[in-house]
This record gives C-alpha cells, structure tokens and sequence, in this order.
C-alpha cells in the first residue's frame, strides 16, 4: 500500500437547482468567502490558480490547479492538482429532489515532505482532516446558496 496516496468522495445535498450550484463552484476565486479552509486563491491565468488549504491540523497545503474540463452540460468540473498534493479533483453536479447532489472524488498522492514522513501513524488524522474540511465547506456553501 502506497501510505501517501489517497482518495477521497464527498457527497454534498444542496438547496439549490443544480445550475446555480454549478456556477458557485465554477467560481474558484469566491470559494474563500464560504469555505474558511480554503485560505486563498489567486488565478494565474484563466485556467489556473494557486491555492493554500488548511484545515484542522496545523499545516498549510499550496497548490495549483489548472482546469482540465469545464463541461456545464454534464454539470462536471475538474481540475489537476499539482504542489504538496498531485493528483485530480472533480465535482459532478446533479438533481437530487429539489435541490442538488454535489460529489466530490479526489485522487491524489501527498507530495510535502513532513506529510510523507509522517504518513503511517499520520493516515486516519489526514483523513478526519480532510472529512472535517468538507463538512465545514458543504455547510458554508449551503448558508451562501440560501442567502442568495
């Protein structure tokens, strides 16, 4: 088993109609103002951006993500992670009921070094950490999708 490699799914039911959850999503640069993990975001061009999450455990994890589909249609968006993670991420936007089913599938493999070195007794605190932080991010999400 390779210890520094993950995947992840979340699943996110949200009262709104899947295009408005889509274009919330979309919108990279606003995730800051509803996901407090997410620390910062600074587009580098129009398909790429450098990210800084940090979440429960004391560290900050720096990434860029360069869009590798946009599909509206599908209700897919999906980036490339590269930095202290390499891997993919992709949300897939869907009905559900009246509102909307976000999932969130993630596979990566952790490249900073102190995550490495401790990545065996570290693996299940990374792994609350990480379903710690998209708790806090659905509930963010849903309060600005209400207020809106």
């Amino acid at each position: 088993m390779d210890w520094n490699h993950y995947r992840f799914l979340s699943l996110w039911p949200l009262p709104a109609p899947p295009a408005v959850v889509y274009e919330a999503l979309e919108r990279v640069e606003d995730y800051p103002r509803w996901w407090p993990q997410v620390r910062s975001v600074r587009r580098l061009d129009a398909t790429t951006g450098l990210v800084t999450i940090r979440s429960v455990l004391p560290y900050d994890m720096t990434l860029t993500a360069r869009e590798t589909r946009r599909d509206p249609a599908a209700g897919i968006l999906e980036i490339a992670l590269d930095g202290d993670m390499e891997g993919w991420a992709r949300w897939t936007v869907t009905a559900s009921g009246t509102g909307t089913l976000a999932r969130y599938a993630q596979a990566v493999e952790v490249k900073k070094p102190l995550l490495r070195r401790l990545a065996v007794p570290g693996r299940p605190f990374f792994r609350l950490n990480h379903r710690l932080m998209m708790r806090s991010g659905r509930h963010g999400l849903a309060a600005r999708l209400r207020a809106v």
